[in-house]
This record gives C-alpha cells, sequence and structure tokens, in this order.
C-alpha cells in the first residue's frame, strides 16, 4: 500500500513538473512572441514605417504629358507608374485579383490564419502546394516598404513579421478598396509597367476602368510572376494562368460556369500592346523637347518640404496644348508625303550619281563630309574616349556588323558598316512641322523629324536653317506699316543695287523674266516671290529696320544687317518663324508659342500655369493688309497648286521659302484658327535636289501642310474654321481689288497730275 500511494504521489509530482515546463514553455513563447513584437513596433530590430509613411507612401510616380483633349502622350520615369482610385478599376479585376490572391481578403484584418495554418500544414506534411500565406495586405506591405537584397534567414524571418505589424497598419489606417487600389497600384506587372494603369495602357492601351473580363483576369494572374506570366514572352503559361484566375473567379461565384466556359476559349489579344517609352508613341519629338523644359522648370519650383520637383519620381501632370488628333494628322501628313512621294523622287533623282546623295564636285569633297560626320558621331566619341588611334577607329568604322536602320517601310535587320549606315542615313530628307492656335499662341501639333528612334535632331527648336523666301513678309510688313504703301502699289520691276559698306554693289538675280521692265503690284511681287521688288524695297527702307520688325515678330536668332537679308539667307527656327507668322492672324500682336497651360502635383493641386507672352508688333491695319498680300502667294503665286492640286479652296494666306541650293524647302501658310509653319530639307546642306523645280518649297513643304490641312478640316470635333479672315473694326478704306483700286486712283487724279504723267 505504501508503495502504491507513494508511486501515485511520484506520478502527481511527475505530472505538476510537466504542467509547470509546458506552462512555462507557453509563457516562455508567448512572451518571446510579444516581445518580438513589442521589439518590432518600437524598432528593435530595425526602423518600421511611421503612421505618416504609412498615410503618404513613397513611391516612385511617373510625370504624365496629357493633350489638350485629354489623351497621354508619354510619361517620364523611373518606374512606369502611375496610381488610380478604387472607382478607376474594373469591378472584373477586383473579382479576379481577390479570387487568384486572397478570397478572404474582407474578411480578415491583415493576417489571414486560416491561409498561416494551412502554410503550416503543408511545412509539416512536407506538402509545399497548399498556396501561400500572405494576404494582399501583406503583399503591400511589402511593395510599398520593399526587403532588401540578401537577407539571411534570421532577418528574412524577422523582416516577414515586421510586414505583419506593417499589414495590421495599414487595415488601421485605410478601408479595404482603399488597400486593394493601393496594392494594384504598386504590383509590377512586367514590360516596364508599374501599377495597374500603365499595366491597362502597356497590354490594352485602355483605362483600368475599361478592362474587360478575359484581361482582367489575365492581369491578375500576371502579378504572381511577371515574366513567366507574360503574355507577350510565354504566351502559353499566360493563356493557363488566366484560365485557372477564371475558374477561380467561377469557384468562388463571381462569374458563372457558362461564362467560364465561353470566356477561357477566348484567345489573349496583343493586337494594342506597346511599350510606351521615350523614343516610341506620339509626339516624341515634343515631349523631348518638353523634358528639356520641364528640368529648367524644376530647378526653380519646389515643394513644401523645399527640396525640387523631381520628373521622374513626383508623378507630376503637365497639361499640354498640344491636341493628339492634330498630332496624329501632322505626323501622317510628314510620313505621307516624304515615303510616298518626296523621298522616292529623291532616290529616282540620284540614282547612278557617283557622289550621291551629295551635290559636291568631286570625290574628295564627299569623302571630306563623310569623315566629318563619322568625327561627330556617338561611336567615334567612345571610340576616341577609349584611347583608340585613329587607324583603328577607321578600321572599326569599315567593319560590318548587324545593325537595325530606319525605312519608312519599318525598321530594317541588316548588316552594314558603320560608314555605309552613316551615307544610307544622308539620303533621307526630314520634315517638320508646327501649327500654332491664333490668339491664345498654344502649339496644337509639333513634329521635329521622321522618326525619334533614329533621328534624334530636332528641326523644330533645335535647327536654324536657311528660311529663303519667308522672310520677305517682315520686309514687306515694314512697307505696309509706314502707310506709304497698299498691296495695289506698283512698283517697276527692274534691277535695283544696294552700295555695300566696301563699296562694292549688291544687286540680286530673279529668274522671272516676263515683267522685267514693267510695272508691278507689291501683291504680285510677293506672290510670285520676285527678287527686284524686294531689292527695291529693302533699297527704301534698310536692313536694320527690317530685323527690328523681325525682332517685334518674336525672332530671337542671330540676323546680320546685310541688304541680302531681305531673301531670307539668315537661319531661324521652325519654332521663331510659325510664331513670328500667327502675328498677321492676331491682329499684329505677336503672341509668343506656348506649350504647357498648368502642371499639377500627385494630388491633384495645381502648382503652376502658363500664359502667352504678348508684344504689338504692328497696328491691325498693317497685319490684314499682309494677310491679304499672302493670300496672293495662294491665289496666284507659287502656293497655287494648295487649290489646284489639293482642292483647298478657303481663304488662306502663305509664303513658300525654297534656300540656296535648295537646301531647305518652306511653307508657311496662315489660316484664321492655325498658323503652321513646315520646313523640308536633308540633315545635311549639301544633300539636296539638283534642280528648283524639285526643289523648291511648293514642292518639298507645302504639300506637308496641305496634307495636314485637309485631315484637319475633315475632322468636325476640332472645329476649326474654313470661313475668311476678320477685317480690322478700323474706318481706314482698304481696297484689295487692284484692277478697282487702279480705276479709282486714276479718276482721282487731278488734270494737272494727267498732264505731268504724260511727259
Amino acid at each position: 500500500m505504501a508503495k502504491k500511494e507513494s508511486k501515485k504521489k511520484g506520478k502527481k509530482k511527475n505530472v505538476k513538473v510537466y504542467l509547470i515546463v509546458i506552462w512555462s514553455l507557453f509563457l516562455i513563447a508567448a512572451l518571446s512572441v510579444f516581445l518580438l513584437f513589442y521589439g518590432i513596433i518600437h524598432e528593435w530590430f530595425g526602423p518600421m514605417p511611421t503612421f505618416e509613411e504609412l498615410e503618404n507612401p513613397e513611391t516612385n510616380l511617373a510625370t504624365e504629358i496629357i493633350s489638350a483633349d485629354g489623351k497621354l502622350l508619354g510619361t517620364y520615369y523611373i518606374e512606369n507608374r502611375s496610381n488610380v482610385s478604387y472607382d478607376d478599376i474594373s469591378p472584373d479585376l477586383i473579382h479576379a485579383l481577390i479570387s487568384i490572391e486572397d478570397v478572404r481578403f474582407y474578411e480578415h484584418s491583415g493576417i489571414d490564419k486560416k491561409a498561416l495554418f494551412r502554410v503550416a500544414y503543408g511545412v509539416a506534411t512536407g506538402n509545399s502546394d497548399q498556396g501561400g500565406g500572405s494576404t494582399l495586405t501583406q503583399q503591400l506591405a511589402k511593395n510599398l516598404f520593399p526587403r532588401g537584397e540578401n537577407l539571411s534567414k534570421t532577418k528574412l524571418v524577422i523582416r516577414k513579421f515586421q510586414e505583419w505589424v506593417t499589414a495590421t497598419k495599414l487595415e488601421y489606417n485605410y478601408s479595404k478598396d482603399e488597400i486593394i487600389a493601393m496594392y494594384l497600384n504598386t504590383v509590377f506587372f512586367g514590360h516596364n509597367a508599374y501599377g495597374i494603369k500603365k499595366a491597362a495602357e502597356t497590354f490594352f492601351s485602355k483605362e483600368p476602368g475599361e478592362l474587360n473580363m478575359e484581361e482582367a483576369a489575365l492581369l491578375a494572374g500576371v502579378v504572381n510572376a511577371p515574366s513567366k506570366f507574360s503574355p507577350k514572352r510565354n504566351p502559353k503559361n499566360a493563356l493557363t494562368r488566366r484560365n485557372i484566375v477564371l475558374k477561380r473567379m467561377e469557384t468562388n461565384g463571381f462569374i458563372t460556369e457558362m461564362q467560364y466556359d465561353s470566356i477561357s476559349q477566348i484567345p489573349i489579344d496583343l493586337s494594342h500592346f506597346g511599350i510606351l517609352d521615350h523614343n516610341t508613341g506620339q509626339a516624341t519629338y515634343f515631349r523631348e523637347f518638353l523634358r528639356g523644359m520641364m528640368h529648367e522648370w524644376a530647378k526653380t519650383h519646389f515643394k513644401q518640404d523645399g527640396t525640387p520637383y523631381n520628373i521622374y519620381k513626383d508623378g507630376l501632370r503637365i497639361y499640354t496644348t498640344i491636341d493628339s488628333r492634330m498630332q496624329r494628322y501632322a505626323e501622317e501628313a510628314v510620313r505621307e508625303h516624304l515615303s510616298l512621294d518626296l523621298q522616292p523622287a529623291f532616290y529616282a533623282h540620284w540614282k547612278d550619281d557617283p557622289n550621291a546623295p551629295f551635290a559636291l564636285p568631286s570625290e574628295d569633297d564627299v569623302e571630306k563630309i563623310m569623315t566629318l560626320s563619322m568625327k561627330r558621331s556617338e561611336r567615334y566619341r567612345v571610340l576616341r574616349n577609349a584611347g583608340w588611334s585613329m587607324d583603328s577607329i577607321i578600321a572599326n568604322f569599315n567593319t560590318p556588323i548587324p545593325m537595325t536602320v530606319f525605312s519608312w517601310d519599318g525598321p530594317i535587320d541588316t548588316v552594314f558598316t558603320p560608314m555605309d549606315s552613316i551615307r544610307y542615313y544622308k539620303y533621307f530628307l526630314q520634315s517638320a512641322l508646327m501649327s500654332v492656335e491664333t490668339g491664345t499662341g498654344y502649339v496644337k501639333a509639333y513634329v521635329g523629324g521622321n522618326d525619334y528612334r533614329f533621328f534624334k535632331y530636332d528641326h523644330v527648336t533645335q535647327a536654324r536653317r536657311q528660311v529663303g523666301s519667308t522672310f520677305k513678309p517682315f520686309l514687306y510688313s515694314l512697307a505696309m506699316q509706314e502707310g506709304e504703301y497698299t498691296p495695289c502699289t506698283k512698283v517697276p520691276d527692274i534691277s535695283y543695287s544696294i552700295q555695300l559698306p566696301d563699296g562694292k554693289f549688291w544687286e540680286p538675280k530673279d529668274s522671272g523674266k516676263a515683267t522685267l521692265g514693267k510695272e508691278v503690284t507689291l501683291r504680285w511681287a510677293l506672290a510670285h516671290s520676285n527678287n527686284r521688288i524686294s531689292a527695291y524695297l529693302m533699297k527704301r527702307f534698310g536692313p536694320d529696320a527690317v530685323i527690328q520688325m523681325a525682332r517685334r515678330m518674336g525672332v530671337t536668332s542671330p540676323l546680320q544687317a546685310v541688304p541680302s537679308i531681305c531673301l531670307g539667307v539668315c537661319d531661324i527656327s521652325l519654332y521663331e518663324m510659325a510664331g513670328a507668322m500667327s502675328t498677321f492672324a492676331n491682329k499684329g500682336v505677336y503672341v509668343k508659342p506656348i506649350f504647357i497651360t498648368k502642371i499639377e502635383d500627385k494630388n491633384g493641386n495645381v502648382i503652376d500655369s502658363f500664359k502667352a507672352e504678348q508684344t504689338e508688333a504692328m497696328d491691325e491695319v498693317t497685319a490684314y493688309k499682309m494677310i491679304e498680300l499672302m493670300k496672293g502667294v495662294v491665289y496666284e503665286g507659287t502656293g497655287v497648286r494648295l487649290r489646284y492640286k489639293y482642292g483647298l479652296r478657303n481663304p488662306i494666306a502663305g509664303k513658300t521659302g525654297t534656300t540656296q541650293n535648295q537646301s531647305d524647302g518652306w511653307f508657311m501658310g496662315i489660316t484664321p484658327d492655325l498658323t503652321t509653319g513646315v520646313w523640308t530639307g536633308a540633315e545635311d546642306r549639301s544633300v539636296h535636289f539638283k534642280t528648283i523645280t524639285l526643289g523648291q518649297g511648293s514642292n518639298m513643304a507645302l504639300p506637308v501642310w496641305a496634307l495636314y490641312m485637309k485631315k484637319v478640316y475633315a475632322d468636325p470635333t476640332l472645329h476649326i474654321s474654313q470661313g475668311d479672315f476678320t477685317k480690322p473694326l478700323s474706318n481706314v478704306e482698304l481696297e484689295f481689288d487692284c484692277d478697282k483700286y487702279e480705276e479709282e486712283q486714276n479718276a482721282a487724279a487731278t488734270p494737272e497730275d494727267n498732264e505731268e504723267e504724260e511727259f
């Protein structure tokens, strides 16, 4: 009996010890967990995001470039990311994401206990295919506050617990809808698309709210492994993954079995897939020009914390003056004229010429141009900086290598020597266009060249080229302003010479001989770009006065005070010329062309707004006289093909320009609503047509203007008028029918005047 009692007492003692040990271990574990989370909260194991950081998470947000009609033209970014709100997201996408990533999202508080037990059971049984335990909120915590790289196992475990705490904070601070929107804004979808807005644009050219069910399921599936499930790189994997998402949606009651059966059979449509970078999309030259503007702007504009804005990280929204429809028409017009008409004619023109495409007298001259072009290339700069000898560089430039080159039919993969590629590119004619809205100065279309991927030089704002006869309106404006002349004033068409400071005489040549020795009106002279009459006016007013007029009309390029300036021997940018010519439509007021209307921060607050600078260059009567003078160019002069070839019979004022050796062709066209300038030529001035017939502005540049305006007029949503220019409110009597004007002048003459004229 004593032994039994002793045995019982021993067992009780052992149980008691076991209980003490178990409870001790439990308390130690509980205390450890408590201390672990206490330490995490109090940052014993490293910094944790503050409530302020949770309210304003730091993510790199792309700056968006918005057109005047509300279209996205492009972005500046480190990560191509833009945020959207929950209301802007397709419900199908929400359902798809929850179904595949976190089916109990709306039930848990950041940590899904069932999922954790499932993971623990999978680890214990060796079955790791049971699915992950992270909730969307935990994944958001990881996206907002990345773990870093090369963490040890211990640090990785601690980091996981830190994410639990952060997830709980997120649940406390945000609603479920806000969390799911934040998650979709932060996740990476591959192909440089960060966030759902950029993913929808990249994969389907849609807004997130426009995604249909199969598109939503595809994107929800991609986030798990963007490379593995990329529909572009791994279409089979992507299709399988999309259908798994659809099946989960059916299982969770978001779609019916019939919907699943139907939608799962639809192939993936990537016909609108496109990675938007600085080389692709609309208005590439404009976007690059704007980048430079924004860099300068950011230097003088600061955030609340005192740091300057960063256009790559701060999610600005730049509202531009560009109209995406007009921009598209401008780009199409350049492509259509050059690819279908001008470039084929240029190839045929230079066929079998050993010096092609250079209009140079000898092979030695060609060799000099080619060597200079080689030394200006990026390849040469890199090799020279690397210490290569000149002989080695020349050998490198004459070694065939694979490369992709431009063609109007699309990029071509070929094998060229770098030297051959230089000559290949010399053949291409370039064209640039800028279109300005009357009154506002808003630039509505901006084309800097053929294709920014291959030709980086911007011929709107970077380039200055000889303007030829498009400079003559500055001279004629001066004549009209003085009151002595009208468009119907007659001047003898004879040779005029002007003495230069060195005692020599300057006398311009003119191809027009039919009127030599006769009297012609100023309207006729400008319409036919008569050089002799320009010399007459230059002799009357002098180069300094003409330059002052050009300055008042916005020309800032260097101008040399020589008589030949009246023929446009000076180099001026297309931006300056289009702005200057718009002065006539603006009733004599120069309105400096602008590109931006306002800039917003990432929260939609306007942080800057823009308005065009204005300067009175001439009175409205002078401006209207010039409009009537320049109408003559289109009605009867060098721009007449606008009417007989392109059928544009509405009131148009214009001026063609052709420079020395046909290196540059210009056309400036003015309508009541738009002033549009076009330049066409090769990047190298020694590359051009050999005949004036093919190389004149009316053949090189005018057709681009005509094609552009025809497209603009055909779009009723643009509301571009085809009416006439508004006459001045002044009481000054104006007569532009020169035959009628001459009759009135004769009738007003006194007998003495008539008698004097007879001698």
